[in-house]
């Protein structure tokens, strides 16, 4: 049956969300506060990594990010403030640091991470799109033992779980980068990655969804949520007022505000990131992370991205230049022929990407609220698992049985 459903956020998760819903032949309105044209799904390191099956919140972060309190340039940067929400927030994730978590999260990140990389290859099969996906794998790259160490224990443990990887030594990556000079003593190869532009795909899936007759509201902020029984009645903006079946929440780091308007209170903090392009000629053929540093390089058409950092901060779009600058630092201590100019660096743009206490995103319809589903805090794998997202979410909205088991991603999932 045919629904009119209203997806509040424009970003990747919402994109994919309406693209799944339209095929199954739902009326879909997307609503947006911003012009839809930057923030996180525009900013990110463009990878589509079944790689990254480790959660966030590991044994040992937490007390890195007390260890990196005061140091703004530091990869994890948790700013300390006497915020109910980020009390609440802190202690949940202190929580969910131990290994037992890390065990039962690593198969269900990997599968939905396998599943939305299959569906981004088959929606530009389909519907012919021409953005860039290649498959060329990631390298981890590593300038210490020490990192060298924890890089084959988690390409261990993603072995186990049936991906391609490989450890590669600095002869093997003279081989796969024969153009770049680098600073470092191995790595691992991650053959079941692959990487994207992420500007080509906003575009191509926003022109693919408007013809499809989804309807765009740009810079609508969602003032109010009119409820009635547990169920929404009317979405409320300055100019608009709104009717639909069902709605999507998936304003990215906006849905933790939105959501305590129906009475759920999702915990999640905004975790800025930082990119900096250069259109200049690099040498770099394969998409890397730069290990100790924690900075992502990405060659995409027409140009290298260099990106990175979690800010931990608030809800803000500050340029913190220490954090640029410690990027820019990481580029050339990996790859010492490469400098980023001044330029470049003043050209840097962040993102805000929803992060959740326990590393794993909330998708899923909540019990407070019968005509909502939540497809948010996906942290840095918003870009990997929206495809997966936008499937499960078009599924529940329909009332199929959903591709993948989502118990772990409930929204009122207790922490």
């Amino acid at each position: 049956m045919s629904k009119q459903v209203i997806v509040i956020g424009g970003g990747i998760i919402g994109l994919c969300s309406a693209y799944y819903l339209q095929k199954e032949g739902h009326q879909v309105t997307i609503i947006d506060q911003s012009n839809m044209d930057a923030g996180a799904s525009y900013v990110n390191a463009g990878y589509l990594s079944p790689s990254h099956i480790i959660p966030l919140s590991a044994p040992g972060v937490m007390l890195k990010g007390f260890k990196w309190m005061f140091n703004s340039a530091s990869p994890l940067y948790i700013k300390p403030r006497l915020d109910p929400d980020f009390l609440k927030w802190t202690y949940a994730f202190n929580k969910s640091c131990n290994p037992n978590h890390v065990k039962k999260a690593i198969p269900v990140i990997k599968d939905l991470a396998v599943l939305s990389q299959e569906l981004y290859a088959d929606i530009r099969e389909y519907e012919h799109f021409t953005s860039q996906y290649r498959k060329d794998g990631i390298l981890m790259l590593c300038q210490t033992e020490k990192a060298l160490e924890e890089e084959l224990k988690t390409a261990y443990l993603a072995t186990e779980e049936g991906l391609e990887v490989n450890e590669v030594t600095l002869a093997d990556l003279r081989k796969l980068e024969p153009n770049v000079k680098l600073n470092v003593i191995g790595g691992t190869h991650f053959k079941c990655d692959a990487h994207t532009t992420p500007n080509e795909f906003m575009a191509e899936m926003k022109t693919y969804l408007k013809a499809k007759g989804v309807v765009f509201y740009a810079n609508e902020k969602v003032d109010d949520l009119e409820i009635k029984n547990q169920k929404i009645v009317a979405l409320i903006t300055k100019s608009h007022r709104f009717h639909a079946d069902e709605f999507v929440l998936a304003a990215g780091s906006w849905s933790a505000s939105l959501s305590k308007k129906l009475g759920i209170h999702l915990l999640l903090q905004a975790g800025k990131g930082y990119r900096i392009n250069t259109s200049r000629p690099t040498g770099i053929k394969l998409p890397a992370i730069l290990t100790e540093s924690k900075v992502a390089v990405t060659p995409m058409n027409g140009f290298t991205r260099f990106g990175g950092t979690m800010e931990i901060a608030g809800i803000n779009d500050k340029i913190n230049k220490n954090r640029v600058t410690a990027i820019a630092r990481a580029a050339t201590k990996y790859y010492p022929e490469i400098t980023l100019t001044e330029s470049e660096k003043d050209n840097a743009a962040s993102g805000l990407r929803p992060v959740s206490p326990d590393g794993l995103p909330y998708i899923g319809k909540s019990t407070k609220c019968s005509n909502l589903i939540v497809a948010a805090g996906h942290a840095m794998m918003g870009w990997s698992m929206a495809t997966g997202t936008g499937k499960l979410v078009s599924e529940l909205v329909s009332g199929k049985k959903v591709s993948l088991d989502v118990t772990m991603f409930h929204p009122d999932r207790k922490f």
